[in-house]
């Protein structure tokens, strides 16, 4: 099966794509709501928006306001961002990768049966 490119989140997408991971598909003050914090309304908007433009998420409108889903999964996003990084820092070796944490007391043997 092939897997197609997906680009890295910045952190205030990567927050504000949590939430939408979260409620499956929302309208705005949904994903407001499970944004949290003193984040602005406008603010997740935008950010929603943008996500839209990089093909994350996509929106259904109902009379004039939008539900918006994700097209990328989280485990799609996670997949692909953990072979990235154990590409960049690993040379692609999940072995290697398993290794690092081991050897740092991040894994231990136990955790790995």
């Amino acid at each position: 099966m092939e897997t197609k490119e997906v680009r890295e989140l910045t952190k205030a997408e990567e927050q504000v794509m949590q939430a939408i991971w979260s409620v499956g598909q929302g309208f705005a003050n949904e994903i407001v709501a499970a944004v949290g914090g003193d984040v602005a309304y406008n603010t997740v908007l935008t950010v929603v928006r943008i996500l839209e433009q990089k093909g994350f998420v996509a929106h259904e409108t109902f009379n004039r306001a939008n539900r918006y889903y994700p097209v990328v999964s989280r485990e799609e996003y996670m997949q692909q961002q953990l072979s990235g990084f154990a590409k960049r820092y690993f040379g692609s070796s999940p072995r290697a990768l398993v290794s690092f944490l081991v050897n740092k007391n991040e894994v231990s043997l136990a955790d790995l049966e």
